[in-house]
């Protein structure tokens, strides 16, 4: 009697997994491009090219150069992502698009819903577009309906976006599920013993851009200046030149000559600059929910944010650290000066509660298994 042919082993459910820099997946995504791969998935990667990108390759990722205008608004371009996402779903046969990042949620969601693939955004912030100017939230909203309407799962990281989703009727509550955030790796990002035994620092960790709130951090640090003398200024960050909000080099030079701030550059690695600090701030006008705060938490430093959506979520006033008013370098200050003069054992419990509050909300665990969830109930059980 002749022997059955071995059946092949059924080939993994491919997730093509695009934001607008591989800077962003390598330093947000790695974790969960791994538990993809422990999973049973295929993660191929599709972000414009930088120096990051190399990393994605020689971990045996599977990785495509796809060009993205972040700032960009011509219609034309936009159209031609849209062609050069379904080019790639059908190269690579993807099942599912995980997008994160604004131009990858919008128009990856469009390509994907043509080509029949599952889409799976992440709304991890609002940008420019949702901060004041009416005609450019107008055509927002209707790019964003168009975009998510085939989605069975979109992802939002604080209830402020999801509720303005839903007042806007971009999405359905059927549709919308939240996540806390990118999550954080709470054995990597942890307290040490002596950390922040120098001076008073404060340091804010983003991008130089007008909405991150770096103008009202420098103004709070020269009101701030003849108050604190002894205390320390300080910027982690790049300038990210292609932004339309982005502080000019000339005004970062002016600030650091006139000796308002320190000026750090740029880090991979952002905890030795954390350890130092005696606070993290971040007065941003808007956030889905902040990396730089979750982070800083979690190594156990009070916090100091604008009283705005994201933010709110890991800031809880006078526990976790202290909120200020949104654009206004007034109280931005104070709420520094309050930290500056408060006893060590006061900031010690504002540092603790900040700690706890990432170990029971926002673990890189949680994170993962609830995209997991997401993903077998769109790919293995037919949800899509």
């Amino acid at each position: 009697m002749a022997r059955n042919p071995t059946r092949p082993a059924p080939e993994p459910p491919i997730v093509l997994v695009t934001a607008n820099s591989s800077w962003n997946i390598v330093n947000f995504r790695m974790p969960l491009l791994k538990a993809l791969v422990d999973a049973g998935y295929r993660p191929v990667i599709a972000a414009p090219a930088d120096r990051y990108s190399r990393q994605l390759v020689d971990q045996g990722f599977e990785f495509h150069d796809l060009p993205i205008n972040r700032s960009g608004m011509n219609p034309v371009a936009d159209g031609l992502l849209v062609v050069r996402y379904l080019r790639l779903l059908r190269a690579t046969g993807a099942g599912a698009v995980l997008s994160f990042t604004i131009k990858p949620n919008i128009y990856g969601s469009i390509a994907a819903g043509i080509a029949g693939a599952a889409p799976v955004p992440n709304v991890s912030g609002l940008g420019t577009a949702f901060l004041g100017r009416p005609w450019l939230e107008g055509l927002a909203v209707r790019l964003y309906r168009l975009a998510f309407r085939r989605s069975k799962v979109v992802f939002f990281q604080n209830d402020e976006d999801l509720a303005l989703f839903l007042e806007r009727k971009i999405v359905g509550r059927e549709q919308a599920r939240r996540v806390p955030g990118s999550g954080v790796d709470l054995e990597r990002f942890r307290p040490e013993p002596g950390d922040g035994e120098g001076p008073v620092t404060f340091l804010f960790i983003g991008r130089l851009l007008r909405d991150k709130g770096i103008r009202e951090f420098a103004e709070a640090a020269r009101l701030l200046r003849q108050k604190l003398p002894d205390s320390r200024f300080q910027i982690l960050g790049e300038l990210d030149a292609g932004n339309r909000t982005a502080v000019q080099p000339e005004e970062l030079q002016c600030w650091v000559d006139s000796k308002q701030i320190e000026y750090l550059g740029h880090a991979d690695d952002v905890r030795p600059f954390i350890r130092q600090a005696t606070a993290v701030v971040l007065p941003s006008y808007r956030e889905g929910l902040p990396r730089a705060l979750l982070e800083a938490a979690a190594m156990g430093k009070p916090l100091v944010a604008a009283d705005a959506p994201g933010s709110r979520d890991v800031v809880i006033d006078g526990i976790t650290g202290i909120l200020c008013t949104a654009r206004r370098a007034d109280s931005l200050a104070k709420a520094m000066e309050r930290i500056a003069l408060m006893p060590r054992a006061e900031r010690q419990l504002l540092a603790d509660a900040a700690r706890a509050r990432v170990e029971e909300r926002f673990s890189e665990k949680v994170v993962i298994r609830t995209y997991l969830d997401a993903l077998e109930d769109i790919l293995w059980n037919g949800a899509r």
